[in-house]
């Protein structure tokens, strides 16, 4: 298994910040839910196999992008992030719907709104190519929010 956590802390995201965004998604529909509890899910959700298979993938043409590896047109079309690409986005997507359709609903939420660490991620104040970055971590917090969002019963409502 791959150590997701230090390859993310690496690249400047701490599993913290995803926990906060999946906070933020889940604590109006369940008020007792913790950062602590969030974070937990964040651990597991990154531990699946298909995740890591995902982000690995998507970090590793982010930093071959940085170092100039890349070749063109396939370079240029990362470093502008292109809003017609979508490949980035289907790596996210495919870590958000893990836990079926909704999601998909948080991933679009996030990947319009930039919550939180995504939003730094997507002006690049981390780092100096994020393109497939923002959006797995997108996946993972929208990810999160569905397995809470699944585990809410009408009393913790």
């Amino acid at each position: 298994m791959v150590d997701l956590a230090a390859l993310l802390t690496k690249r400047g995201v701490y599993l913290h910040e995803i926990a906060e965004v999946v906070h933020q998604l889940q604590k109006p529909f369940s008020p007792h839910l913790t950062l602590e509890s969030c974070l937990e899910v964040v651990e597991g959700i990154i531990k699946k196999r298909e995740v890591q298979y995902n982000v690995l993938t998507g970090l590793a043409l982010d930093i071959l992008a940085e170092e100039n590896k890349l070749p063109d047109p396939l370079f240029q079309v990362i470093l502008k992030d292109e809003p017609l690409y979508g490949v980035d986005e289907v790596l996210g997507l495919g870590i958000a719907n893990i836990y079926g359709t909704i999601g998909t609903t948080s991933f679009g939420y996030l990947d319009k709104e930039k919550l939180g660490i995504i939003g730094k991620l997507n002006n690049n104040a981390i780092n100096k190519i994020n393109t497939f970055l923002d959006d797995l971590v997108a996946g993972i917090a929208a990810a999160g929010s569905a397995k809470i969002a699944h585990n809410i019963k009408e009393t913790d409502k």
